[in-house]
């Protein structure tokens, strides 16, 4: 994630905020300039950007929950770009469905910037009513129980994930190094993008060659992998034991990591951070005189030469806090094959 200011005042922002805590200006995210800024208001509900002429703007219908922060151009559509790929959303009778809401759209609308930094096409159902991207956020009921996952551009998550007991117990349960409701929407979005991106091209075989052949059974796959677990040295040739189920949870993990790389490396790119690892002087330095957006390299070696020293550098600062590692995953050399393909189709298929 980039760092954000308050242009007019110069404070440090989150993403997530709604108001400047120096000038209490109101903050609104403009999609359209990955921007959060200061708004003036020019009635109770229209603003304007401060020091950006006249256009006027509303908060998406959904900042009356404490949701969404992001504004939409007056007269235009009532919800911003990443609501209107909502389809259901939870029961708001329920006040903690609404705080697992809250928790589940934060995640969400950092996925969508980094679709957008990404130039990546975002198809919503208005357009592709048939496999266009929207999202279901459900809670278990007394007799069914909500399944995560994808199907033909509809993603689904059980609003449970953002409870962080109940998804820590589900972590330990499955025997996770990492679960996060910000990972599983990378890792369905991921399903999303192999239906965009590979089903039906003319990388399938390539594909193919790398994860494997989509068209084994995918139920008894998951079946297989569930009672019998990941074969003897997955770990050799998968980013997770999860991603040897099935080539399309391989796709996906490896997916979800891609995003892990590039959102992690913006932000210590934003705040000036890299870590060059030097062994033969056996010395670290935080500081290089080139910085690199990791949203433009072409070459995908040049994302790794900056992922491996920061993600060491992150586990270390964990350890040195108390906690387990931050990224607790190594990533072997078949996995980074997958990965620079993975950064190649998403480089073609740039808006």
């Amino acid at each position: 994630m980039k760092l954000f200011k308050c242009t007019h005042c110069g404070e440090p922002i989150y993403f997530e905020n709604t108001r400047c805590t120096q000038c209490e200006y109101p903050l609104g995210f403009v999609a359209e300039q990955l921007e959060l800024l200061p708004l003036v208001a020019e009635s109770t509900d229209t603003f304007r950007v401060y020091n950006q002429g006249e256009t006027l703007y509303r908060y998406c219908a959904n900042h009356q929950y404490g949701v969404c922060n992001w504004v939409v151009e007056d007269g235009k559509s009532r919800y911003c770009e990443a609501c209107t790929l909502n389809r259901t959303i939870p029961n708001l009778s329920k006040p903690a469905y609404l705080q697992r809401w809250k928790v589940i759209e934060t995640a969400k609308h950092r996925l969508i910037y980094s679709l957008r930094r990404m130039k990546l096409p975002v198809i919503g159902r208005s357009i592709d009513p048939e496999r266009g991207l929207s999202f279901d956020f459900l809670a278990d009921g007394t007799q069914k129980r909500i399944r995560t996952g994808h199907m033909r551009g509809l993603i689904t998550i059980n609003i449970v994930e953002a409870d962080d007991i109940e998804r820590e117990m589900t972590r330990q349960k499955m025997d996770e190094p990492y679960r996060t409701v910000l990972g599983h929407f990378r890792h369905e979005i991921g399903h999303y993008y192999w239906d965009r991106l590979i089903r039906n091209s003319d990388r399938i075989d390539q594909y193919r060659e790398l994860f494997g052949d989509e068209r084994q059974s995918y139920k008894d796959s998951l079946r297989n992998h569930y009672e019998q677990g990941p074969p003897a040295g997955w770990n050799l040739n998968y980013i997770s034991a999860y991603a040897s189920a099935h080539p399309w949870e391989d796709w996906a993990e490896t997916w979800a990591h891609y995003l892990h790389i590039l959102d992690t490396l913006e932000t210590a790119y934003e705040f000036g951070l890299s870590v060059q690892f030097q062994p033969v002087m056996d010395s670290m330095s935080l500081m290089q005189e080139e910085k690199i957006d990791p949203y433009d390299p072409e070459n995908f070696k040049t994302l790794m030469d900056l992922w491996g020293p920061l993600s060491f550098a992150m586990n270390n600062l964990n350890r040195s806090m108390g906690h387990p590692d931050l990224y607790p995953f190594v990533i072997p050399p078949g996995v980074l094959e997958k990965l620079s393909f993975i950064h190649q189709i998403c480089y073609q298929a740039r808006k």
